[in-house]
């Protein structure tokens, strides 16, 4: 037996995902927990180089603070038994529909009235109206097939009693899907033993669900659609990801530069001349998509993008203006909108929020902000956000200082443990915080969430914020099926991940705008 589990804590606040106690594995991680008791230090360490080379090889890499690197990849599993996944299975698919029902609501009601829910008081037009990412340039559109959100990605934590709750929820452009794909190739090539031992639910097939739902949203009376993958270019942190999935969908990964828009119709420059295109699955922000509506100095986008979007030429996936359904002061009212809109009760609970717009939450915030993580309402990639226990004094009077100057801006959430799990560290496995981003595809018939997910960690030891683009690195996650001692009937095997070589002209009076609207124009996960 090796020491990588010496003097490993338990009994901390934070739930432990593999170990109830000193030696005492859940029934779900006994096996893994053997097996790496049984490894030598010398063996882990050959692994987890195999693991890096193999991302490096094949490309997987992400811009951390101007830095290409491979993305982490820790070789500890992260396993949900069947019974946990059927909660958050059933607890995401509610979200993504209680947020389609609100999207239909604010931008096809604004246009008669009043939305349903803003007139029968259960939100305030206030919070809509506000938001930065609500977007009156799309009010009165309707999807072709009643579609906003074709891609979420809601994040879910595990707080001190291992409950799984939102964090918050991501339907603009949700990144992180193709890591969870790579992730499991890695883990099959490295460990392909853990496989035989476990019946672990497979995700390869996310691209093939995600083009079936792209080409559901095609415009009426389109018969062959013809999709495309809209990426802000090479200079952004996601750019493996838009490769990745636009090859395995078998679509054109095209920029703006690419598209023309006249009289209503988009199209896309080919070898052969321009092909109209139908359906824009976009990986560039609202605010870059286009500059007539937009930034009028924006690169990335199309010219005529929103026009032609509101003539029913073309679908943009996902929706234009749906960034006020991630505002994180809606986010809090998201409970009383499922009770609202559904008459149920939330499966997956929130994480407790004030709302700093509210005079007595503010001032409660301000007397405890260091026992409180407060965040910025429409950052993304734990951009703003602040740890109060890990700021300092200076830290905390400038950020009491922002509150006061623009509530609407804030909300804040006492600080949560988040659950651990075993991450090799230094040659030994130390407790790190970890989250779960589920990734859910609705072709309008239904939603369905893929089995697994990314699981984000945080590396540094007591670290709580696990964004890639802060640092953070990830594990496979394994959903185990009903049976979970059963082994698969055609177990995944491990593919090639091959990267699209990027384009390698630019004009020199371009290429420095262009890399700096790249770096912002797709959030990050």
């Amino acid at each position: 037996m090796t020491a990588l589990f010496d003097d490993y804590p338990t009994g901390r606040p934070a739930w432990d995902e593999m170990l109830a106690g000193p030696d005492s594995p859940r029934d779900a991680y006994a096996g893994v927990y053997e097996t790496l008791r049984r490894m030598t230090p010398e063996d882990l360490n050959s692994r987890v180089d195999t693991l890096s080379r193999h991302y490096v090889d094949t490309g997987v890499t992400f811009d951390y603070a101007g830095e290409e690197r491979a993305f982490p990849l820790d070789l500890v599993p992260r396993i949900i038994t069947a019974d946990e996944w059927d909660v958050v299975d059933r607890g995401v698919k509610q979200r993504v529909t209680v947020l389609e029902m609100l999207l239909e609501d604010i931008y096809a009601g604004e246009v008669s009235g009043i939305p349903r829910a803003v007139r029968d008081g259960v939100l305030p037009w206030r919070v809509i109206a506000s938001s930065e990412h609500f977007h009156r340039c799309v009010a009165g559109l309707r999807t072709p097939n009643g579609v906003r959100i074709h891609v979420s990605g809601i994040d879910l934590i595990r707080d001190e009693q291992g409950t799984f709750r939102v964090l918050e929820d991501n339907v603009r452009v949700p990144s992180g899907v193709s890591y969870v794909i790579s992730n499991r190739r890695a883990m099959t090539t490295v460990f392909p033993e853990s496989f035989e031992e476990f019946s672990v639910r497979p995700v390869a097939d996310y691209p093939s669900l995600l083009l079936d739902a792209l080409r559901a949203a095609a415009p009426d009376g389109t018969r062959d659609p013809t999709v495309v993958v809209l990426t802000p270019g090479v200079f952004n942190s996601a750019y493996y990801e838009h490769t990745l999935l636009a090859r395995t969908m078998g679509v054109e990964l095209v920029e703006g530069r690419d598209l023309i828009c006249s009289g209503g119709v988009v199209r896309m420059r080919t070898t052969q001349g321009l092909q109209q295109v139908d359906v824009i699955y976009r990986r560039v922000d609202d605010d870059f998509l286009d500059p007539v509506h937009f930034r009028p100095d924006s690169m990335l986008g199309c010219p005529g993008l929103v026009s032609a979007m509101r003539s029913g030429r073309v679908t943009i996936a996902n929706a234009v203006g749906n960034g006020v359904a991630d505002d994180k002061l809606l986010y809090s009212y998201v409970p009383d909108l499922i009770r609202y809109y559904l008459d149920e009760d939330p499966i997956l609970p929130n994480v407790d929020t004030f709302r700093c717009i509210e005079p007595k939450s503010l001032q409660y915030v301000l007397n405890n902000a260091d026992a409180m993580v407060v965040k910025p309402v429409a950052g993304s990639g734990g951009k703003g956000l602040v740890v109060g226990s890990q700021a300092t004094s200076a830290e905390l009077d400038d950020l009491r200082a922002a509150l006061v100057a623009d509530p609407r801006n804030w909300i804040a959430q006492p600080i949560v443990q988040l659950s651990t799990i075993p991450t090799y560290v230094d040659g030994k496995l130390r407790p790190r915080h970890v989250d779960l981003r589920p990734f859910a595809v609705n072709d309008g018939e239904r939603v369905t969430v893929l089995p697994g997910g990314l699981t984000r960690v945080a590396l540094p030891e007591g670290q709580l914020v696990v964004n890639s683009s802060r640092g953070g690195g990830s594990k496979d996650t394994w959903v185990l099926s009903d049976s979970r001692h059963d082994r698969p009937a055609d177990p995944e095997r491990p593919r090639e991940v091959i990267v699209l070589s990027p384009p390698a002209v630019f004009r020199d009076d371009e290429i420095r705008a262009q890399q700096q609207q790249q770096q912002q124009g797709g959030s990050p996960c």
